[in-house]
């Protein structure tokens, strides 16, 4: 199968596995994929399970037309990718290992040596012409195993990109790739989120049109679509909106006030609610949950004064795939001792970024008219913003919204006539209190100052601490004359009819503009609050915050050249060019200082 130019798939089908990694049920089965690069040399990626040698040489033979091949590229070393490394070279004697120092060391373990007589050692930046395709390697150490490399091929603009974009199914199988990749990266790969944000960084300054995994579909169109997911995953960010309630029951009292509250949540407006049952359902689909939804409420009983095991195993997992960024909530059951909620509350006390919500609700063998108020009182805490956001519950007059104006940070909604747009400021503030006036100054180079200036309305969304720095690259780095930064979003909209930011925020003012003062390079807006809504009780981000919690730490060490104030790119050389533009945020070289 041709899937790019010079490029063929040679990879297999596995339908006869139960449990991928003895563990993880993938009843459509698992592929292996291998890859043929034919130029003047002839490049193979990676092997296949061991189960099937036979098979994939074959491909491999008829890929090439029965040519040998000059390269094997072993990217990673997990036997489902390595294990016929020996009987390819057995097959082609004259072949070359290309991989990295790591690699071959693991060879040694798993087939008694490490080729010295016919390998290659390649790492960062390592080059290898097949003729007028190129090989690059980049080191992607912990995605997810140390030793692996990626590769990329700048003549067909395919990145080569081992486990990463992965996920269960054979490729003769119909199945979403969000669900399976999901659950995969969560499963196999969630634990090093980091490095994984690192190596997406290096992925930003290529030209991928062609995304070739060692599991799953090759990926060819809207991949700005698998590389949003990937970045929410590996910042542990927020993918959908909606609450998980992850329970289990012995009796059947606890699993009534999980059913009883998902109901609460749905008539306050949540819009998605997931019941899991920790006995019943598959544990792993579970953790895909957890890290897809914001907020997470865990039910259970104490159970030989602890709590009830399929809970334990699920916070474990949770725990060990460094869990954050979260609002969890308890419910907790118990006769005559509860301690199922101090229990639980101590397996994150090592996490990060975690908010526990109140109350805690406690169930003494049945719910009562205690608990039940308990209930209704969680909900209500849990659900405030979705509250907020509609319409028919939000109140518009909470002027309390005005004492989130700090020197923060804030995305401005404004609509051309065509689409909305929004933009990253940082000068927002109340000039007046009766009435109500804020000043909103913009730079005139911004898109938005144009619109604003023709429609005379805006509203300002106040970033909360929780926002990722994917909301900077969204608002911030692309400008809304060319990019519809609102495509693909469910969003709320004001009484103006601009966006609401769905998520990230704890208030929103909509405010229509009365004044304006030319300030040169800025024009500063001075405006009249007609809607302001507190969305939820997270502080506000500010610039000093974002500075040293949000914006990424730029990797410098050993490194000479300049960096980009902004977004963190470094750029090696001795001299910036004048009119250079960062590939990350597109500011120019006057953002850039000289590393130090």
């Amino acid at each position: 199968m041709n899937i790019a130019p010079d490029i063929y798939y040679v990879g297999v089908n596995d339908h006869e596995i139960d449990l991928f990694e003895g563990q993880y049920e993938v009843p459509n089965g698992m592929a292996y994929n291998s890859y043929v690069v034919k130029d003047y040399k002839i490049a193979v990626m990676d092997t296949v399970d061991a189960r099937f040698g036979h098979e994939w040489l074959d491909n491999v033979a008829a890929a090439t037309g029965g040519v040998a091949p000059d390269y094997l590229i072993v990217q990673h070393m997990e036997p489902d990718h390595s294990a016929n490394i020996v009987n390819f070279l057995k097959a082609y004697p004259n072949a070359t290992v290309v991989s990295s120092q790591k690699a071959f060391a693991m060879m040694k373990n798993y087939f008694g040596k490490e080729f010295e007589d016919r390998r290659i050692v390649v790492g960062e930046g390592d080059t290898l012409p097949l003729g007028k395709h190129v090989l690059h390697f980049v080191a992607a150490p912990m995605v997810h195993w140390p030793e692996v490399i990626v590769t990329y091929d700048a003549y067909a603009k395919t990145l080569f990109s081992a486990d990463g974009f992965g996920k269960f199914g054979a490729l003769d199988q119909e199945e979403d790739w969000a669900c399976e990749a999901r659950r995969y990266y969560f499963g196999i790969v969630g634990k090093y989120g980091a490095q994984v944000q690192a190596l997406l960084k290096k992925a930003a300054a290529l030209d991928i049109q062609t995304i070739c995994p060692l599991h799953g579909p090759v990926l060819t169109e809207n991949l700005s679509y698998y590389l949003g997911l990937y970045n929410i995953w590996s910042s542990y960010g927020v993918e959908s909106e909606g609450i998980m309630i992850a329970y289990t029951s012995v009796y059947g009292h606890t699993k009534a006030a999980v059913l009883s509250l998902a109901e609460k949540f749905k008539e306050r407006g949540c819009p998605k609610v997931v019941v899991c049952d920790l006995a019943r359902e598959d544990m792993a689909e579970a953790v895909e949950d957890a890290f897809r939804y914001g907020k997470l409420v865990l039910a259970t009983t104490t159970y030989n004064a602890d709590i009830f095991p399929f809970m334990r195993t699920f916070i474990e997992h949770l725990v060990e795939r460094g869990y954050q960024n979260r609002t969890i909530a308890l419910i907790e059951n118990g006769s005559w001792a509860p301690l199922a909620a101090k229990v639980m509350k101590g397996m994150f006390e090592h996490s990060k970024n975690i908010t526990f919500a109140e109350p805690v609700v406690r169930i003494t063998s049945a719910l009562n008219d205690a608990s039940k108020a308990a209930l209704n009182d969680l909900a209500d805490e849990l659900c405030k913003d979705y509250l907020a956001l509609q319409d028919s519950t939000a109140n518009k007059s909470d002027f309390k919204a005005l004492f989130n104006i700090g020197y923060g940070l804030y995305v401005v909604t404004s609509n051309d006539g065509k689409k909305d747009n929004g933009l990253i400021v940082n000068t927002v503030s109340q000039v007046t209190s009766s009435p109500n006036r804020v000043a909103v100054t913009i730079n005139k180079q911004n898109y938005s100052h144009h619109v604003i200036k023709q429609t005379g309305k805006m509203n300002v969304n106040c970033l909360s601490v929780d926002a990722p720095f994917s909301v900077f690259e969204d608002f911030g780095f692309r400008s809304g004359r060319t990019v519809d930064k609102f495509k693909g979003i469910d969003v709320y909209r004001s009484d103006n009819g601009l966006v609401i930011l769905p998520k990230y925020i704890n208030s929103v003012m909509s405010l229509a503009v009365e004044s304006y003062v030319d300030l040169g390079t800025h024009g500063m807006f001075i405006c009249s609050v007609t809607e302001a809504r507190v969305i939820g009780d997270q502080e506000t981000m500010t610039y000093t915050y974002y500075q040293k919690n949000v914006k990424p730490k730029p990797q410098t060490d050993g490194k000479k050249g300049y960096v980009c104030k902004v977004c963190g790119y470094v750029y090696e050389g001795d001299t910036l060019p004048e009119d250079f533009v960062c590939p990350l945020c597109k500011h120019g070289a006057a953002d850039f200082e000289p590393i130090k």
